[in-house]
Order: structure tokens, then C-alpha cells, then sequence
């Protein structure tokens, strides 16, 4: 979850409990060995690749997403200012107050695509670059699939309860690569909400070390203890914790009421399939007429012509979430306009069959609106 330059420092101080573990370091893994005895052996991570360099603003471009790194002395505002958006929409979009202390190095996700410093269109698509690419189709045309780009790091989002060493598990990452990606302090210190960047491993895979055994000394035989006559008990199995479930991308927008309204009545004939091209979203059947609501209030962001005498409509919410309306007709909104929960915002158009295609984006990401409606 996104994914150079700037360093942190790899060498953790670790506190002994007693004088009897010999620590020693080896690429991000530790070997243990007690009194010349191996200890169970530690993961020893493979190399992940260098984290892009940011540019002069401090900017990271990745396929469909962008970041922003700060620098010596930075402040949120200042950041938020080099790439033309408020502090307040910035200070939102990462969980944070306007006045948060920002660190050198730290990372924060942005809430929109902006523009390379010379002007020209960064790889990511604007939430209106992606409403006005809805393509209105008959359903059963099969979506062709959409390719990832494999150095494009996965962006975790924070759970109640995660810290970076879970983190770092749940992905087979080093938590010290964790932390060098996303700027983290001495501390490890993550906030729930925190998008974190995830290493893009060399290998994907990590392997176990052994340290080696050390030749014990020669001493006197130790008397077989009483308990030795007794079997050991069974091992006791250790439950596999599952995957966090990223409930920051099905929460309630901020103001709405419970949930958002289903623009139409009727049965959907095609569902949300993410990353299918022409299919991020619900296809729901109305007759052409059937007057189309807003699902929450908000304002109008786009309003756009599409194939034929259609029209595409993107209305902003709170909380960075938008909805999109394709294939209608009859929108007698302005760009900027606010509109209510429910109110009528147009009609579905003529086709065969005559549909309604809805859309919820979390920025410029697509998010399966069943949850939603």
C-alpha cells in the first residue's frame, strides 16, 4: 500500500535480560546461540530493491498512485504547498492534524495526482482523467483484464493493533526495509490509518539461517533429572493469525447517514470487478427515464460527455470519496454545485438493455460499491 535517498539508521539497540545470548547481526536477521547451543534458527530476509528517488518537490510517482517525502526541517503545510493542495486536505488524507510534527524522511500518501515539475502528466490518472475514461457498454461484454506492475509497492493501511514488526511479517519484509521505505522513527513508531509503503522484494521469498554451533566445552556428567523418566507433552500447534482486513477502504464516508443510497431500483447485471477495465463498478438495470439519484450529498466535481448523447457525472463526499453516474441523460447540474441525498441528478438513457453505471472511488482508487449501498 507506494512503494534514494534518504537514511535511517539500520542498527536497533537491544537490551539483554541476562549474560547468557550472544547476539549477532546478519542482513536484517539476528543468530542466536546460548552457551555454545543453537537456538531455533531466525528469518533472514533477502534483499528488497532501493525505494524510487523522489523529485525536486519531494514526490514519488508510482503507476497508479503518488507519495510525498519530507525534508530536513519540512512542515506539512510546506509540503502540501509544493504540490499545490491544501494542508488541511493533506493533514486529512494521511489521518493527521494541520499541526503535526513532521519528521525528516517521512512519507505521506497524496490525495490526488499532481503534475511533474516540468509541466508534464505524472503516470497516474486524475479521479476526473479516470471518471471520463467510463465506458458505457451492453453488459456481457467480457472486460479485458487489467495488468500490476510488478515494482508498484502494495500500500498497507494501519489496523487498531498493528505495529511495524506485525507489518513487516504479514509481507516477509525486514522491519528495518520498512522502516528505511517509509521514513518510520527510532521508535518504529506507526498511527493507525498510516498508509505504509511495502518493499518490493529482489526475491519475494525469505529463507532461515542456522548460526552455526559452537564445540561445547568438557565438563562433568549431569545427572539425569527425574522429570527425564516422563514424556515431554505434545507441542502445542501456533495459530496462523490472518491477514488484517483493510476496513479504512469500506468505511462510511464522514456525514453520511448509515449508508449511501442505490441511485436506481433494479437488478444488477454486472458487478464490481477491481482493476477490469470498464468494470469497476455496478451496471443496474432501469428503464430509460427512470429518474437517477444522488447517493449522498455532496458537490459536483465533473460533468462530462460521453458516448452518444450520454453524460458521466462525478459528485464529491466527504472524506475523499467520490461517486460516478454513466449513462444518463437529462443533467441539469453546473460543475461546483451542491447537491442532496436523493436528489434527482438525471435519468438513465435509452439502450438495450437501458442501464445505470455507478462507480465509488476512494480518490482515484475504485472501491466495490455492495458494501456501500
Amino acid at each position: 500500500m507506494a512503494k534514494q535517498a534518504l537514511p535511517i539508521n539500520h542498527g536497533f539497540p537491544i537490551i539483554a535480560a541476562t549474560g547468557l545470548l550472544l547476539l549477532s547481526a546478519c542482513s536484517d536477521g539476528f543468530g542466536l546461540t546460548q552457551l555454545g547451543r543453537a537456538v531455533d534458527p531466525v528469518p533472514v530476509y533477502k534483499p528488497v530493491q532501493e525505494r524510487l528517488q523522489p523529485d525536486a518537490r519531494g514526490v514519488i510517482t508510482y503507476p497508479t498512485y503518488q507519495v510525498i517525502v519530507a525534508g530536513s526541517d519540512d512542515s506539512l503545510p510546506a509540503m502540501a504547498s509544493r504540490v499545490g493542495i491544501s494542508a488541511s486536505q493533506l493533514a486529512e488524507y494521511n489521518g493527521l492534524p494541520v499541526n503535526h510534527r513532521i519528521t525528516k524522511g517521512q512519507v505521506l500518501a497524496l490525495p490526488n495526482t499532481v503534475s511533474r515539475p516540468d509541466g508534464s502528466a505524472s503516470s497516474g490518472m486524475s479521479i476526473e482523467e479516470i471518471a471520463s475514461s467510463a465506458i458505457d457498454r451492453a453488459p456481457g461484454t467480457a472486460p479485458a483484464e487489467a495488468g500490476n506492475d510488478p515494482a508498484e509497492p502494495i500500500r498497507h493501511i494501519v489496523e487498531p493493533g498493528e505495529t511495524a514488526y506485525s507489518i513487516a511479517r504479514l509481507y516477509d519484509v525486514s522491519v528495518t526495509s520498512l522502516a528505511s521505505w517509509n521514513g518510520l522513527d527510532r521508535d518504529l513508531t506507526v498511527r493507525v490509518g498510516q498508509q505504509l509503503l511495502i518493499p518490493v522484494s529482489n526475491a519475494g521469498t525469505r529463507t532461515a539461517a542456522v548460526a552455526p554451533v559452537e564445540a561445547p566445552g568438557r565438563g562433568s556428567v549431569t545427572p539425569t533429572p527425574p522429570s527425564a523418566s516422563k514424556p515431554l507433552p505434545a507441542p502445542v500447534a501456533v495459530a496462523k493469525i490472518p491477514e488484517s482486513p483493510n476496513m479504512a477502504a469500506t468505511r462510511t464516508p464522514a456525514g453520511a447517514s448509515g449508508k449511501l443510497l442505490t441511485p436506481v431500483d433494479g437488478k444488477v447485471l454486472r458487478g464490481y470487478s477491481k482493476g477490469s477495465k470498464g468494470s469497476e463498478g455496478i451496471d443496474i438495470a432501469a428503464d430509460a427515464g427512470t429518474p437517477v439519484k444522488a447517493a449522498e450529498a455532496g458537490e459536483v466535481a465533473l460533468i462530462s460527455k460521453s458516448v452518444g448523447d450520454t453524460t458521466i457525472l462525478l459528485i464529491r463526499h466527504p472524506d475523499n470519496l467520490y461517486t460516478v453516474y454513466s449513462n444518463i441523460t437529462d443533467v441539469s447540474l453546473s460543475k461546483g454545485q451542491k447537491v442532496s441525498r436523493g436528489q434527482i441528478v438525471g435519468k438513465v438513457a435509452k439502450g438495450s438493455p437501458s442501464f445505470l453505471h455507478f462507480e465509488i472511488r476512494r480518490g482515484t482508487e475504485s472501491i466495490d460499491p455492495a458494501p456501500y449501498l
